[in-house]
């Protein structure tokens, strides 16, 4: 038996441990993009708070992209799971600096992506979200909420930015994480408290 195709001994202990390296590295590069917070998520701002009483973090965890960290981000509702119809709330705490029109756009794409709206729905939706979305720096907190009649309220760093009150858009914009057919199912299930 050569050197090289040897399974006992202190080489074939080495190519073992290599391996388990090897497999342990990879998993690692394709393990889901969320990862559970240990902490408990921090209170809600308390002007979004008074407007849906009753709201309970349901889970959250940490977004990355690539590695990268992105956000933590909270989900909030008054009961277990998403229900399309009922207040809730997302809070998102940034770990680097994003341009709000970016935002906006990538948020419109998901949007589309996942199937919700007309094309002229959508473009009234992107149009209200550029105008509202201020560029985030690392630190900021963005914190949106659902409330009765569709109307979805923002606030940046606790204080209130402003109001999107378009049919649908409620729905469509918490669709993003919340939808079964979103691009980032890990997370989902991290907001939604399921253990992915």
């Amino acid at each position: 038996m050569s050197a090289s195709t040897r399974s006992c001994g202190r080489d074939g202990r080495l190519l073992r441990a290599g391996a388990r390296l090897v497999v342990a590295l990879c998993a690692t590069l394709i393990m889901p993009l969320g990862t559970a917070l240990a902490a408990d998520a921090p209170p809600l701002p308390p002007q979004v708070a008074a407007l849906a009483p009753g709201l309970k973090a349901q889970g959250g965890g940490e977004l990355t992209y690539f590695g990268l960290s992105i956000y933590d981000g909270y989900f909030w509702s008054p009961r277990r799971g998403w229900k399309e119809d009922g207040p809730c709330a997302l809070d998102l705490h940034y770990h680097r600096a994003l341009d709000g029109a970016k935002i906006a756009a990538r948020s419109l794409e998901e949007i589309a992506r996942l199937g919700y709206g007309t094309p002229e729905e959508r473009l009234r939706w992107g149009e209200a979200m550029r105008r509202l979305f201020p560029n985030i720096e690392k630190g900021d907190r963005l914190t949106g909420i659902s409330l009765p009649g569709g109307i979805v309220r923002y606030f940046h760093n606790d204080r209130p930015i402003g109001d999107i009150d378009e049919p649908g858009f409620g729905r469509a914009f918490f669709a993003i994480w919340l939808d079964p057919k979103t691009s980032e199912a890990a997370f989902r299930q991290l907001l939604l408290g399921e253990k992915p």
